[in-house]
């Protein structure tokens, strides 16, 4: 029986259907894999093929355009003459062209192909460009020379990524302070530190894959081979991932694999003069939401130019893995578009395309092939049956899924309105815990999509416009008060009982003001909310300080006790009227006081051991922006015959707790700490 029954029966009602997305699996590789003894690594070559190669004193250009009747390369070397140097039409639809000797080209030559097609003729940027660059006199777009005989001195051998997987989710050319397009080396030198200092041990880099439109966020990808040019050189963002690599942090992709941007003279749209080289003939192909083209994954073509596409950013970036965007809508023939997903049958019916499942399943085992400790995450909000479960047990094989309905029911809560003692804490944990067993989530509370313009960050919606006036550390205002308190809580209980990794959008960590706006017509081409302000949390004054460095105590406190380790938290007390909630996970007892001004006295709290408890981390320390009406002392879990084991706390509102089981003292010394505990660890600080 196949795993995925064994962790969710209710799906054997489908069995035919996981069947099929078995069997097309099998079916596919064996007709892409003629010879079962290779991988699929020996079929995922065309970047070495294909584009634009030096070797042996000569440069060879080969390209796949089946739809064309001719193809011409122009460029610096001929002065654009569009005809001079026309490739070499093959039956299977390839061309080719080698210009003999070192200097026929070189690096930096500028370059197009001509595509003619009767008496049309149209110009492109080679399908496997690897750096495209932008006119500055024209603004146009042109692809420039890469000497693929010169190689980059990597000094990353032996790296292996730590665990658990803590996110650092970053735009380079928004990561800078200045209002302008920061660049991979000022990445390199200045964020990376940072990411390392905050405990994160792995950055989700957005928007690499070539873009020609900066305010996509990379989301509209044109050129699938080449490092995005507003940031840099190849060479340059080479030398970000080696440097990450040399401090221990890995380096995934935001990969964009659901669709392309639909620009002809840019990207690889209608580059033979057909719009189904790589997408769906017709309506089909046009993606009805995004105004991009859709790739049609039951062609070999394609996915041969996929599957090359992963294993090129493996193999010549040493990336770490891929975040996969847009999941949702490769799997649903509709997109997933005003779908509820509210029973298994939407999973599998007519509307799920298997050729889109099929080529997932494909891509993770390729991707493992390459790279075996390599990371996948699934950005899918319907929840597909079997998303993070291995292929051969039925599954489609991504190692994560990001868990996109917890931001979801935080903003909600935020953006409704609701008064704090209006949150219901059964909503919320059943929220924070839904998810498929088996198949491993990201937690987050917000990353870059609650951040976009039109939206606000948790800390924006919180704290709104006294963020302007009351985040100095000596002024004092209720409102800022309880935005602190409430982002701290709202950050660790995510982190702490929403998944199986944590993701933090950079910024986000210290409570970045504002949202995100890319330099656009309709704000005079600012670059003012398309910056990070690190001095926010730098300049010692100001209370964003506190935020970052509870963010940095959150991380390694469970980084240091394996927070992870444990599947699921065990749930010991959730109470709807007091707003609290209480559960362990890996040995630590988190707990929780969500009313905003309801003081627990010696609250019971069932707990699993009869030890004792000692607080290591609260989010009402002072260091945190807190009041320190929490005592760092033991508290004594005493042995009820009809409850099992409790112990007694002081818990004040909008406050949260962590402790960790520890042996009880000898009873001598039990003595001395006894009048301490007759206070429950309250301290005599006002409460707000």
């Amino acid at each position: 029986m196949l795993k995925i029954y064994e962790y969710n029966p209710s799906l054997k009602k489908f069995g035919n259907d996981i069947e099929l997305r078995l069997r097309l699996y099998r079916e596919t590789k064996a007709r892409l894999l003629p010879d079962s003894s290779k991988g699929l690594s020996s079929i995922a070559n065309a970047y070495m093929f294909f584009g634009i190669h030096h070797a042996d004193g000569c440069w060879v250009y080969r390209e796949w355009a089946p739809g064309a009747d001719r193809l011409f390369l122009t460029g610096d070397f001929n002065n654009w003459d569009p005809h001079s140097h026309e490739l070499t039409k093959h039956e299977d639809g390839t061309f080719d062209i080698t210009l003999p000797g070192d200097d026929a080209l070189w690096e930096g030559c500028r370059v197009l192909t001509v595509v003619q097609n009767g008496e049309e003729e149209t110009w492109h940027i080679p399908l496997y460009a690897r750096r495209v660059v932008q006119d500055p006199e024209d603004f146009s777009w042109k692809c420039e020379v890469i000497d693929t005989g010169k190689q980059f001195t990597w000094t990353d051998e032996g790296f292996k990524p730590s665990e658990p997987l803590l996110i650092y989710e970053t735009h380079v050319g928004m990561s800078g302070e200045e209002p302008r397009i920061s660049t991979y080396r000022e990445f390199a030198d200045n964020v990376l530190p940072r990411v390392k200092k905050a405990g994160y041990n792995t950055v989700q880099m957005m928007a690499i894959l070539q873009h020609p439109f900066y305010g996509s966020f990379g989301y509209q990808v044109s050129n699938f081979f080449a490092a995005s040019s507003w940031f840099g050189t190849p060479d340059d963002l080479k030398y970000l991932i080696n440097k990450a690599h040399e401090m221990g942090i890995r380096v995934l992709l935001d990969l964009v694999h659901s669709h392309a941007a639909k620009n002809t003279a840019e990207g690889i749209n209608m580059f033979d003069g057909t719009d189904y080289q790589f997408f769906h003939k017709g309506k089909a192909g046009d993606h009805p939401n995004w105004d991009t083209k859709l790739f049609n994954y039951g062609k070999d073509e394609v996915i041969f130019f996929l599957l090359s596409n992963l294993k090129f950013w493996l193999d010549e970036y040493h990336v770490d893995g891929f975040r996969f965007d847009g999941v949702t809508s490769m799997l649903y023939h509709d997109h997933g578009i005003g779908s509820a997903f509210d029973s298994d049958s939407k999973y599998f019916s007519l509307n799920t395309d298997t050729e889109a499942i099929t080529y997932l399943q494909l891509a993770n085992e390729l991707i493992r092939e390459v790279k075996p400790h390599a990371i996948t995450i699934a950005e899918d909000m319907s929840g597909m049956p079997g998303m993070c479960i291995p292929v051969a047990e039925g599954g489609i094989g991504f190692d994560y899924r990001l868990a996109m309905g917890i931001p979801d029911m935080w903003i909600q809560l935020l953006r409704d309105g609701r008064p704090d003692d209006d949150w219901n804490m059964d909503n919320i944990w059943s929220s924070l815990c839904l998810r498929r067993p088996g198949e491993k989530t990201v937690a987050y509370a917000e990353s870059h999509d609650q951040a976009l313009v039109g939206d606000k960050t948790l800390m924006f919606r919180l704290a709104d416009a006294a963020m302007y006036t009351d985040m100095d550390k000596i002024t004092h205002n209720i409102t800022i008060d309880r935005a602190i308190a409430l982002h701290k809580m709202i950050r660790l209980l995510t982190f702490a009982a929403g998944g199986d990794a944590y993701l933090n959008f950079m910024g986000n960590e210290f409570g970045h003001p504002e949202w995100i706006d890319f330099p656009r017509e309709g704000n005079d081409w600012s670059y003012h909310y398309c910056r990070r302000q690190w001095s926010l949390a730098d300049n010692g004054y100001l209370k964003y300080e506190w935020l970052n460095d509870f963010d940095r105590d959150m991380v390694k406190l469970a980084t240091e006790r394996n927070l992870f380790n444990q599947v699921m938290p065990h749930l010991d007390k959730v109470h709807v009227k007091d707003h609290t909630l209480a559960f362990e996970r890996s040995g630590m007892l988190f707990v929780f006081n969500f009313h905003p001004t309801r003081t627990c006295e010696d609250y019971p709290i069932p707990v699993t051991q009869p030890k004792d408890y000692m607080p290591i981390l609260s989010t009402d320390e002072k260091r945190f922006g807190g009041f320190d009406q929490i005592k760092f002392m033991r508290y004594s879990a005493q042995s009820k015959y009809d409850k099992g084991n409790e112990l007694t706390m002081y818990l004040p509102p909008r406050t949260a707790v962590v402790l960790i089981p520890v042996d009880p003292l000898p009873e001598e010394k039990a003595e001395e700490e006894a009048p301490a505990r007759k206070t429950n660890g309250r301290s005599k600080k006002k409460q707000f």
